[in-house]
């Protein structure tokens, strides 16, 4: 019997090329074009103004609204306020991812007040005292000492400073009320003279005022302001004789569209680091306050003990006994 021959198959693969009809050439007119749309974006670039410039650079190195406080206010602020944006406003949460920040950003329109109070911190810290944030808005003092000279109304090297950190703040608003006041005691001033404590006081208040009202960018803003002199006699003790330059901002009642405005939320409340994930679904929750503005560690800088507080309180309700005040 003859033996059954292997049968051995030669398979060949020839690749022949799409030609007119393939899709390569897709890939390279798209990088084609690409390029040719950057060159003319470049173009169109340098024959542009510099403001024109500027604004388009800006653009694109700003982060954004959520990029930034992510990076300067962490993750659970971020996280509160997205979440309160998403409630209240989701079409704006989303536009918010992709816009970027704005230089003077409405910290009335910020929903949260833990964003408010982190802001301030990363923007005040150093100089402002007695930070209070509610729901309507918030309040912080500036000790004359860093603004004035002792019993004066001559400003400081760190006046202008600390007026470009206040204007970072008030700024950008809308629909809000400015109240400035400026507290003074008779004792602070040379030879403990009433009339004079009157004119340093009006004095710096026009001074704050007007740098105020120079930077705002809308004329929803109204800015009013207050001079208040108070009698300290027999204090000799300079720091028992501080006075304070007080902002207070609040929302109005109706924005300029006629609707309510948003209040500043806290959804999450204070942070306890010693409670656990587990105990906090077993204690019930605290009632919410507004949060403290963080101060720095002991050290670094000194804390200043304004003692008009009490008196800086008095202003709202209604003015001070045995007070010299009047409203600009």
């Amino acid at each position: 019997m003859a033996e059954k021959k292997q049968t051995i198959v030669i398979k060949k693969i020839t690749v022949v090329a799409g030609g007119g009809h393939g899709g390569s050439w897709k890939v390279a007119l798209a990088d084609f074009m690409t390029a040719l749309m950057a060159f003319f974006l470049v173009m169109w670039l340098l024959g542009q103004s510099d403001e024109t410039k500027k604004a388009v650079s800006d653009y694109f190195s700003s982060p954004s609204v959520i990029e930034y406080n992510f990076q300067n206010f962490g993750a659970e602020i971020t996280l509160e306020k997205l979440f309160l944006d998403l409630v209240n406003e989701p079409l704006k949460a989303f536009q918010q991812f992709i816009e970027p920040i704005e230089k003077t950003p409405n910290l009335l329109d910020m929903g949260s007040a833990k964003v408010v109070t982190a802001f301030l911190a990363d923007q005040m810290n150093d100089f402002a005292k007695n930070v209070q944030v509610s729901p309507d808005g918030f309040d912080f003092d500036i000790p004359d000492t860093v603004l004035f000279e002792r019993g004066s109304s001559t400003p400081l090297k760190s006046f202008v400073e600390v007026m470009d950190k206040i204007k970072g703040v008030t700024t950008g608003l809308q629909d809000a009320e400015i109240r400035v006041t400026s507290g003074l005691f008779v004792q602070a001033v040379a030879g403990a003279s009433a009339p004079l404590a009157n004119k340093v006081s009006s004095e710096r208040l026009d001074l704050v005022k007007n740098k105020i009202q120079a930077g705002l960018e809308f004329n929803t803003v109204n800015l009013k302001g207050v001079s208040i002199v108070k009698e300290k006699r027999g204090e000799v003790d300079p720091q028992k004789l501080i006075g304070f330059i007080r902002i207070s901002i609040r929302q109005k009642d109706l924005t300029s569209s006629g609707k309510k405005p948003r209040k500043l939320e806290t959804v999450f409340g204070g942070s306890n680091e010693t409670m656990s994930a587990y105990e906090s679904l077993t204690k019930k929750p605290e009632a919410k306050k507004a949060p403290a503005l963080p101060q720095k560690k002991a050290g670094t800088v000194p804390q200043l003990q304004n003692p008009l507080d009490s008196e800086a309180e008095k202003i709202n309700r209604g003015g001070l006994p045995g007070a010299d005040s009047h409203e600009e």
